[in-house]
């Protein structure tokens, strides 16, 4: 972010400590957080409610008829893992089925930007000394974390309504679709609520993103299985969830049933739920001294160890938390692809009726031709390809946090160059993405081998995960070029290329999207390597990773720091 949207601007500093009352100190932090958020939650929202227009009318021109729809649901009703990647059944007309398709991971998206949003506003302004600073004013302590909870509705009405309108503009219903967009705003409030209890507990912003984002991915992978292991009833084409889905702010906006049901008790829980977790940021808040979390920072040694005698050793240290997360992340994702991948292949191949489904789960992530075991395992591994780029996109961003804060141009004082400092952070993102993809191959492997399939699975699993290798790598030679040539937008854009490249991986060959707006995302054009194994797209993007870095290496000597 910019120096002007970096701290509090002069006028709203002046009005907040010039002897304002407090109404008027109120809305000078309220115009503060909404002009510094302006670009970044435009970007975020937009993102959102195009992701809704364009699966609407993406899943009418697929599955036009309700036959096709009829088939499409029953197919994913009987291999559960569709389920878990896709969300809960609730009937086969095109809204119920759009609905189906595409909530949970906008919902994903929701809870993101909200966690960001709180630990941005809370932790980080501690962090940086700013909000002492602010607190020493009439402001206090108390209205600077109601201006930030009032920012956060706000944002989170403009997801509804933009999300609503989203649906609205495909042709659905009217009423339905803003019942699906509170769905989507109320699910972000809840994980707004997360990030700013988190903020309160860990001592700083990485620490306090990092677990919630891990909140999130949680509440997905919760949703996932309380979906999976639902009971269907009526016609075959509905799921009533398991108690799983309860557990998840993404689950409870599954039980709106938009266009079926439209049951708006859910927005009560999770209300009552954010109420209750920015009640208690309000208590913590209290009790704690500005800057300290909850959880004490671990005691550090005495002495430096030697391993921080270099860039790569403090580039490691600032990361490894992180690394280790999504890393576990990878793991946890291979153990769920092994274990189930036989069972999928089996209950398929003894159900002739479900012959179609080899080729959905083609559209997952996997093409080619080859044993249904092996096209599961790599679909899912498409996953694994989105934790390891995420990864990478954590790396660059960290490179723009510390040129932020001011701790880069402090290291360049000493002999390290830029390019050096440059290096050492791509060194780790591009470990910590061999560390995602190798933990989610073992895992995998041997959880296949573990449930009765041979041990060729094991090799099948390395396979895929090396597939994502390129994927994960164009992510973070592109952005690293993006961070050194504007680093402002460093943030914004990174999650905004990496969502938008997941849902057209993803989501694209099951709705049928263009094969040039496909190619658009690096996921769409990983190697094959199930059937006939093809590398053309892993070597371009080799290619365009190398190129991205040498160029970002070339140009870091000639900018200036971007402070704050």
């Amino acid at each position: 972010m910019s120096t002007a949207t970096a701290r509090l601007e002069p006028s709203h500093a002046h009005e907040a400590s010039r002897g304002a009352g407090p109404a008027a100190t109120f809305r000078a932090l309220l115009r503060q957080r909404l002009r510094r958020d302006r670009w970044q939650l435009l970007i975020w929202v937009l993102v959102i409610a195009v992701l809704a227009l364009f699966s609407a009318r993406s899943i009418e021109q697929t599955f036009g008829s309700v036959a096709a729809r009829t088939q499409l649901i029953r197919l994913a009703i009987a291999d559960p893992t569709v389920l878990v990647l896709r969300g809960l059944p609730q009937g086969t007309s095109l809204a119920s089925v759009t609905f189906f398709e595409i909530f949970a991971f906008i919902a994903l998206l929701a809870g993101l930007m909200n966690t960001f949003l709180a630990v941005r506003h809370s932790r980080a302004e501690e962090e940086s000394g700013r909000a002492e600073l602010v607190a020493s004013t009439q402001a206090g302590r108390v209205l600077p974390t109601t201006a930030t909870v009032v920012h956060a509705v706000l944002a989170d009405v403009a997801v509804a309504v933009l999300t609503a309108l989203g649906f609205a503009a495909a042709g659905l219903p009217l009423y339905g679709s803003f019942v699906a967009g509170a769905a989507v705003g109320g699910a972000g409030l809840a994980f707004f609520a997360v990030g700013l209890l988190l903020a309160q507990l860990m001592s700083t912003s990485r620490g306090a993103n990092g677990f919630a984002s891990a909140v999130v991915v949680l509440a997905f992978a919760l949703r996932g299985i309380g979906d999976a292991t639902g009971t269907p009833f009526g016609d075959g084409t509905h799921v009533r969830s398991a108690w799983p889905t309860w557990l998840s702010p993404i689950g409870w906006g599954e039980q709106f049933a938009p266009y079926t049901a439209n049951d708006w008790r859910p927005l009560l829980l999770m209300l009552g739920f954010a109420a209750a977790l920015v009640a208690g940021v309000y208590g913590l808040q209290a009790v704690r001294d500005t800057g300290a979390g909850v959880i004490p920072e671990r005691a550090g040694r005495v002495s430096a160890s030697p391993l921080l005698s270099g860039a790569f050793g403090l580039a490691w240290r600032l990361q490894w938390p992180i690394v280790v997360g999504w890393t576990v992340g990878g793991a946890l994702t291979g153990l769920l692809a092994g274990a189930l991948g036989s069972l999928v292949g089996s209950s398929i191949a003894n159900d002739p009726s479900l012959a179609g489904i080899r080729q959905e789960i083609g559209k997952i992530g996997a093409g080619g031709s080859g044993p249904l075991t092996q096209l599961f395992i790599s679909a899912i591994f498409s996953i694994v390809g989105v934790l390891a780029a995420a990864c990478a996109v954590q790396a660059v961003i960290r490179l723009r946090q510390e040129e932020a804060s001011g701790s880069a141009e402090t290291l360049m004082s000493t002999p390290l160059g830029r390019i050096r400092w440059l290096m050492s952070f791509v060194a780790v993102g591009v470990l910590a993405i061999v560390a995602v993809l190798l933990a989610a191959a073992l895992a995998s492997g041997l959880s296949a081998v573990a449930s009765g399939q041979p041990a060729s699975t094991v090799g099948d699993s390395f396979a895929a995960a090396a597939a994502q290798l390129p994927v994960a790598l164009v992510y973070l030679g592109v952005l690293t070029l993006v961070f050194v040539l504007l680093p402002s937008w460093t943030i914004p854009v990174s999650w905004s290329v990496l969502g938008l490249g997941a849902f057209i991986g993803l989501f694209g060959g099951l709705i049928d999207l263009p094969d040039g707006v496909r190619h658009l995302s690096p996921f769409a054009d990983a190697p094959v390597v199930v059937g006939d194994v093809d590398w053309t797209g892993g070597y371009w993007m080799f290619g365009i990773t190398v190129v991205a870095l040498a160029v970002a290496a070339a140009l870091i000597r000639r900018r200036d720091f971007a402070i704050g």
